[in-house]
């Protein structure tokens, strides 16, 4: 009998309420019922209660979030890092057991993306001067690195972004040592004299990241621009021409949800055939 993949997901919302954990619960789901797989899945509340998962689950997601990514004296800072640190360092072992991989699979999402990459020293995380929100393009770095999540997406392909926050400044010397990949950008603005976020990373064979929201859903997005203080920062910030652009593109099939429907729901698909499926050679 198959044993179930359990899953934990890592609430760093804060008691805020957003969109974002209603997504990755409703792509949990949809994922489970599709490829017809018994998964258990758990929400840790990280920020307020300090609830962090120990290595006993199989999958993990780590959400977006408000607040600042820098560094703070915050409670639920050291579990959490010990978190990430144990999970790299356990990928890094002997992980075949009985047949099946004990790999532990991690997806890192906006906030969490820019924890972990300061953690890791992977570039600088500062405050942006203004928050980016809305439907963008983001893209690609090098056309001859084939990333499996991606497969499926147009180049460029467009992204929920919101964030007062980013990375950017990657440590060249870091990423070589840690073997990482960058692998998508901010848009291009030729007109700004400023520097281009880092906006997707493959940090490892198991463990994947971006600056932007890919389980953001068109619901979740029109709820956010329809409210007064988001419709008012993004027109005062893009103009009115660019928000109504935003709205049209919720429903087109070709943007937001074509990345809603490929990158999640392909990470959770690579990791359970990783882990469920595996025959020992």
């Amino acid at each position: 009998m198959q044993k179930p993949l359990k899953i934990a997901v890592l609430d760093m919302y804060n008691s805020f309420p957003g969109e974002g954990m209603r997504c990755i619960l409703a792509l949990i789901n949809e994922f489970q019922v599709r490829e017809q797989l018994e998964i258990s899945t758990q929400v840790f509340d990280v920020r307020t209660k300090n609830e962090i998962p120990d290595l006993s689950f199989d999958v993990f997601i780590s959400s977006g979030g408000p607040g600042s990514p820098l560094e703070s004296d915050e409670a639920w800072e050291k579990p959490y890092f010990e978190l990430i640190d144990n999970i790299f360092t356990h990928n890094k072992s002997e992980a075949v057991q009985n047949g099946e991989s004990t790999k532990k699979f991690l997806f890192l999402i906006c906030h969490s993306f820019q924890l972990v990459s300061r953690h890791l020293g992977i570039g600088k995380v500062t405050k942006r001067r203004s928050t980016s929100f809305g439907v963008f393009p983001v893209n690609q770095i090098d056309k001859n690195i084939k990333e499996e999540l991606f497969d499926g997406l147009p180049e460029p392909f467009y992204v929920v972004d919101s964030r007062d926050y980013q990375l950017v400044t990657p440590n060249k010397k870091r990423i070589h040592d840690l073997d990482v990949t960058i692998l998508r950008m901010e848009k291009e603005r030729p007109h700004v004299n400023l520097e281009r976020a880092i906006m997707a990373i493959r940090f490892s064979k198991e463990v994947f990241g971006t600056q932007f929201h890919p389980e953001a859903d068109a619901i979740g997005m029109l709820k956010l621009l329809s409210s007064e203080e988001k419709k008012k920062a993004v027109i005062k910030t893009h103009g009115l021409e660019k928000y109504n652009d935003m709205i049209d593109k919720l429903d087109d099939p070709d943007k937001i949800l074509l990345t809603e429907s490929i990158i999640i729901p392909t990470f959770l698909k690579l990791a359970s055939e990783s882990i469920l499926q595996l025959e020992v050679a």
